[in-house]
C-alpha cells in the first residue's frame, strides 16, 4: 500500500474565473442583491492579496461564490417548499468567518 495524501488541496481557479463568476451573478435572479456583496469580497480580497503577495483569498472568495451559486437552486426549492428553518444552522457556522 503506498501512502497517498487524505486531501488533495483544490487547484487554483483559472484567470477568468473571477470574470466568469461575476457573468454568473448577473444573470442570477438575485444579482441586485448579491452582486455588492460579491464586489465587497472581492475587493477584500484583492487588498488581502496586494499586502501578502499571496492569492490565496482571491481563490477562496471564487470557490465560496460558485459554491453559492451551485447550491442556489436547491435552497430556493427547499425554501418552497414550505419547508421548517426555524431550526437552520447560521451560514457562518458551516463556512466560518471571513476575516
Amino acid at each position: 500500500m503506498s501512502a497517498q495524501p487524505v486531501h488533495q488541496p483544490a487547484p487554483p481557479p483559472s484567470p477568468a474565473a473571477a470574470a466568469q463568476l461575476r457573468r454568473r451573478i448577473a444573470a442570477h435572479d438575485r444579482a441586485e442583491m448579491w452582486m455588492p456583496a460579491f464586489e465587497r469580497d472581492w475587493g477584500h480580497a484583492l487588498e488581502t492579496a496586494r499586502q501578502t503577495f499571496d492569492l490565496t483569498p482571491l481563490h477562496e472568495t471564487i470557490r465560496e461564490w460558485t459554491g453559492r451559486l451551485d447550491t442556489a437552486p436547491a435552497v430556493a426549492a427547499f425554501l418552497a417548499g414550505g419547508m421548517d428553518t426555524s431550526d437552520g444552522v447560521p451560514l457562518e457556522d458551516v463556512l466560518g468567518t471571513r476575516g
